[in-house]
């Protein structure tokens, strides 16, 4: 069992740089980048501050600022006040990021139903639980 937990690690990190090209080529063709379409992408719910973002992201704090900068100069992002501590604001979408982000999510989509159009959707729905099972105990794991 410990051999093959190994293989689907190595089968996930190579999954994970497969998806960020992909990711890239997508983001690209809405002039930005895959750490912004990222970073859209968790700033989409409530606004958050930079190390909760990259808490999120599972990256550096630096990495994340870096990419906030750029969405913040570029008018996807701003900062506002946040109420529980004065010098760490909050990230939020402008209307420019949310439409930004839309814009890459239905490019996305397209590519999204040519992967799996061969793949039975309980395949992907198991493998999500798996992942998301890992994760938690990883998670759990990382308290200890």
């Amino acid at each position: 069992m410990a051999d093959e937990l190994a293989l689907l690690i190595a089968d996930v990190y190579e999954t994970a740089g497969a998806l960020r090209r992909w990711g890239q080529r997508v983001a690209s063709a809405e002039g930005r980048t895959q750490a912004q379409w990222q970073l859209l992408s968790v700033l989409s719910g409530p606004p958050l501050t930079v190390p909760a973002a990259a808490r999120r992201l599972g990256i550096s704090r630096q990495a994340v600022q870096r990419t906030a900068h750029e969405l913040v100069d570029d008018g996807l992002a701003h900062v506002i006040a946040n109420p529980d501590h004065r010098t760490a604001g909050l990230l939020q979408l402008t209307d420019h990021g949310h439409d930004a982000l839309s814009r890459m999510a239905v490019r996305a989509a397209e590519d999204h139903r040519e992967l799996l159009v061969d793949l039975p959707l309980t395949d992907v729905t198991h493998a999500r639980a798996l992942l998301r099972e890992l994760v938690t105990r990883l998670r759990a794991a990382d308290r200890v």
